[in-house]
């Protein structure tokens, strides 16, 4: 029987950024913005404060809205 505060089971759940929709985190894309754009992390090894993003073209291409209304926070 696990420990009630045993981390044993938990799926970390994320939301994409587009669509608002909650997924497991493995199943999205994530990313971080940098002065000269947005850099994917496709090996989920770089410590930065990321957004995450599903891999369907309708996300993609909402992507360049989202990063439109997110140019006035601070970047990187």
């Amino acid at each position: 029987m696990p420990n009630k505060n045993s981390k044993a089971g938990h799926i970390p759940i994320r939301t994409c950024v587009v669509c608002k929709k909650k997924v497991d985190q493995k199943q999205l894309l994530n990313f971080f913005l940098t002065e000269s754009g947005i850099v994917f992390d496709c090996n989920r090894i770089i410590q930065v404060r990321k957004f995450y993003l599903c891999p369907v073209a309708d996300c993609f291409k909402g992507l360049a809205k989202w990063r439109k209304s997110h140019q006035k926070r601070k970047i990187r």
